[in-house]
């Protein structure tokens, strides 16, 4: 049965409730919206084919629009006139997709409010993140549109459409901007909408392209109906994938036995190393940070590596900071006309999760890990009498049990784990605990140390004392070990990615044969 806590006066903010995002949503684009469910996108029209299942928000167990679910043959027929599209797309100029691509950006830049609803509502997040989702899928595709010229020289659109398969947690700056830049270089492109969450702000954001003529595919469907067509069928000439590893693993395997083109982007524990370190001032600054959008991000860190003899000081520096960490409802205010509330975070992305997290703890408790902080629910806002089954309070275990996922996988969830070591050796291992990592950072007071250890840490970008982000624009961005497979993204490698070059070129990646750092 669903939790709730009662709470005195706080209301929703007026004109946020789910009702009134979904009626600006029929105004703003009629053509993808029904009364009572979202269309699917192929054949470069609205369609109301698939099975429309409900779903619900993560912010109140309320219900909300569901994914229209597609069976394997019409995914096939989608996928066969993304083709036909692409056929036609990658002989436009270079100026007219420019032209285009900046359009849907100037319509996102105007919607941009019930975008960042939408994702309030569909997956959770508080208003300011969910608001920078938004404007970083924007401002990183007008840099491509500003400078692509140098990165197309050379080069030339795939024989194929690029198929997406991404995570519901950015649905805009990973998903809707990876489209963009892959349509501004000469591709048709596809994307699935995830399973948990994102389907509203998709469509909208889908909608908004299709005026503009970007030739843009947008379907539902099961990841087991739909991996013939979106990731097998001849037509495609790229995976592009954001998810999990035992997903990931399967994706890999059928592309690597294609021989397809291929950007798959897995989980990895990311760790926080703290060797020889005394600046407690600026880590007690960082702690908070951390948890932004309850740490359900590929880059968060939810592993801290402490030198045991540092472990009092670390302690004194992070609990005061976690204590600090304010979570509810994204839309709870004191009075309807209030600005939106500052969280750090809202609910996971649904009730299931938060249970799994809760029994992943409870777990690790009962076979040894030692709670260091629980926070309770007497300090989180929500309104009267809400559901709050899919929020979770956080945690911090000190040495999980090696039988504990918590141990060696991420949470995605606001939950830390500490692990205490005493030699270099020690730490290196437990940094490397998940066979590589997307990010990693390392505190240490001295420079010689960081770059001694820093090399010998498996993740693809390290911080000496920083927290590492995906990056935008320019940054590079890629995993080392089984957090990654094939093409490195992220400025130039985005495009480079999901064009040709000269015959024999070896792209920068992690794929079967070889591996390239840029």
């Amino acid at each position: 049965m669903a939790s709730t806590l009662t709470t005195n006066s706080r209301t929703l903010k007026a004109g946020t409730s789910w009702r009134d995002a979904w009626q600006r949503c029929l105004r703003v684009a009629p053509e993808a919206f029904r009364d009572d469910r979202v269309l699917n996108l192929w054949g470069s029209g609205w369609t109301a084919d698939g099975r429309a299942l409900p779903g619900t928000s993560p912010v109140d167990g309320s219900p909300i629009a569901g994914p229209p679910r597609l069976d394997r043959d019409t995914a096939h027929q989608a996928v066969r006139a993304s083709l036909d599209q692409h056929r036609a797309w990658r002989h436009v100029p270079l100026e007219e997709r420019r032209a285009r691509v900046a359009a849907t950006l100037d319509a996102l830049t105007q919607h941009r409010e019930l975008l960042a609803l939408l994702l309030v509502w569909e997956i959770g997040k508080p208003w300011r993140l969910a608001q920078a989702d938004v404007d970083r899928a924007i401002d990183g595709v007008r840099w491509y549109v500003d400078g692509i010229e140098p990165m197309l020289d050379g080069r030339a659109p795939l024989d194929g459409p690029v198929s997406n398969i991404a995570s519901w947690n950015y649905p805009m700056s990973v998903l809707v901007h990876a489209m963009l830049v892959q349509a501004l270089a000469g591709n048709a492109v596809i994307a699935k909408t995830p399973t948990d969450g994102g389907v509203a702000c998709l469509t909208l954001a889908c909608a908004l392209a299709a005026r503009e003529g970007i030739p843009a595919t947008l379907v539902s469907g099961s990841g087991g109906e739909l991996s013939q067509a979106l990731v097998r069928a001849p037509e495609i000439g790229c995976v592009s994938f954001v998810g999990g590893r035992d997903t990931g693993a399967a994706v890999a395997t059928a592309v690597a036995d294609l021989g397809k083109r291929h950007v798959l982007e897995q989980e990895g524990l990311n760790t926080w190393g703290i060797w020889n370190y005394s600046d407690w001032d600026a880590l007690g600054a960082v702690i908070p940070k951390l948890f932004d959008y309850g740490k359900q991000r590929c880059t968060a860190y939810p592993r801290f590596v402490v030198q045991r003899q540092l472990f009092d000081d670390f302690l004194a520096a992070y609990l005061p900071a976690v204590r600090t960490l304010k979570v509810g409802h994204p839309l709870a205010v004191e009075r309807p006309d209030d600005p939106y509330p500052q969280l750090d975070f809202g609910p996971v992305i649904n009730a299931a999760k938060a249970k799994e997290l809760r029994d992943q703890i409870a777990e690790a408790i009962a076979r040894g890990a030692v709670p260091l902080h629980r926070a309770g629910e007497d300090g989180a806002r929500f309104l009267p009498g809400q559901d709050t089954s899919a929020y979770v309070q956080p945690v911090t275990l000190l040495n999980p049990p090696p039988s504990s996922p918590l141990h060696h996988a991420e949470p995605f969830g606001p939950v830390d784990t500490i692990v205490l070591v005493d030699t270099e050796a020690e730490l290196l291992a437990a940094m490397n605990a998940s066979n590589g990592a997307l990010v990693a950072t390392l505190s240490t007071d001295d420079r010689s140390t960081f770059d001694r250890l820093a090399p010998q840490i498996r993740a693809f970008k390290t911080g000496h004392g920083k927290a590492r982000s995906r990056g935008d624009r320019d940054e590079l961005f890629g995993g080392f070990g089984a957090s990654w497979r094939g093409a490195f993204v992220g400025g130039e490698l985005l495009v480079r990615a999901v064009t040709q070059g000269p015959a024999g070129e070896r792209l920068p990646g992690n794929f079967p044969d070889y591996h390239l750092m840029p």
